[in-house]
């Protein structure tokens, strides 16, 4: 058994491959076993030494790092973290890098400050151990997208949900049901897969996927593209809607409140939770508040224990609630975590989530959905 985790970097800057090499090198338990300026170079390397973990920057000469990413992707899947920039053409990008199998991603580092290059040490240091770990999966065919957490920057503390709203059960008189579905990474793919089966007449779906402001409009607007329900960015105020699915923005915690009759979105920038900000554990417990027996909580495959608390809250308010299964999961660590906590009723693998989620709501004796 290896004692360290073997990365390659693969970027055109010498000045960033040395930045992450350090880091890399600096961290418990891993090494940078090579280095290289562009994806033809790495080939060989990678084909000799057959690393744990790549990490690979996105603009490069020679061949990009989509293109080398989709065939490494079809002939020897490895886990793969993506070196983005934090623009809308890089979110894009990062988006369609996910889709094609990378595990997750990090932004580039910024060689001219030393502010929070601790924190961004740390944050490479526990994404290259989760994609260590990770079950990438061989391209077959044309795709579409796939995760990502938060980001860089200083690393904040780990509140509980306490620090947004506290435990406060309300009364519950309306029969309506809601999808409270929480995702870190893996989950953009694992979060399409649930979607694209569910009929314009579902409810209404809210979603936390640990992903940064850059990425969420896009993320919710390519998945909209491919979905049969209307999926979209949330906004604060908005009343949730049957065959609708609103995405948490990456700046803001998602709650669900009751507003007279109806269930709105709420948005809060309070202090990030689990170090999550939008946090599931934050979206679960407003669920379990004001929703109650009418939750039906989803986990997805995740680094983290984030919606674990969350989703005891949601059962024992009376929810009922799923998690993907090991085998099926990018990284198993959040819906191990809520298994372990006693908070899930039923494990399903991600292949059948949607129908087991229709199943159960079917057999509540409202009405049948057609997947």
């Amino acid at each position: 058994m290896k004692d360290r985790i073997s990365v390659v970097v693969i970027d055109d800057s010498a000045l960033i491959r040395s930045l992450l090499k350090e880091i890399i090198n600096a961290q418990p338990g891993m090494q940078v076993v090579a280095t290289a300026p562009d994806p033809l170079t790495a080939r060989e390397l990678i084909r000799n030494l057959s690393p744990d973990v790549i990490t690979l920057d996105i603009e490069m000469p020679r061949m990009d790092g989509l293109s080398f990413l989709e065939k490494l992707m079809r002939l020897k899947p490895t886990p793969v973290i993506m070196i983005s920039s934090l623009t809308e053409s890089g979110s894009e990008a990062t988006l369609r890098a996910l889709e094609l199998g990378a595990v997750d991603f990090v932004a580039k580092p910024k060689i001219d400050i030393a502010h929070g290059m601790q924190e961004y040490a740390q944050e490479i240091g526990d994404k290259i151990r989760a994609a260590s770990v990770s079950r990438p999966r061989r391209l077959v065919a044309a795709a579409v997208p796939s995760t990502p957490p938060p980001l860089l920057g200083d690393i904040p503390p780990a509140h509980s949900a306490d620090a947004v709203l506290p435990i406060r059960r309300q009364q519950i008189s309306k029969t309506e049901k809601l999808i409270i579905v929480g995702a870190s990474t893996g989950g953009t793919e694992a979060i399409k897969e649930f979607l694209l089966p569910m009929p314009p007449d579902a409810p209404g779906i809210l979603i936390t996927q640990h992903m940064p402001e850059a990425f969420t409009l896009s993320f919710a607007k390519r998945l909209d593209s491919l979905c049969r329900i209307t999926v979209k960015e949330a906004q604060h105020g908005e009343r949730i809607l049957p065959g609708h699915a609103y995405v948490a923005p990456g700046h803001s915690h998602l709650m669900v409140r009751l507003d007279g009759a109806n269930y709105v979105c709420d948005l809060s920038q309070a202090p990030p939770v689990n170090r999550h900000r939008p946090s599931v554990d934050v979206l679960f417990r407003s669920a379990a508040n004001c929703l109650g027996k009418n939750a039906i909580g989803v986990i997805l495959t995740g680094m983290g224990k984030d919606g674990a608390a969350g989703m005891l809250e949601m059962k024992q308010a009376g929810a009922y609630n799923f998690a993907q299964d090991e085998a099926s999961c990018v990284v198993f660590g959040m819906p191990k975590e809520a298994i372990a906590m006693g908070g899930v009723d039923e494990v399903v693998p991600l292949s059948q989530m949607t129908g087991r989620v229709l199943a159960y709501l079917a057999s509540l004796g409202s009405r049948s959905f057609r997947v």
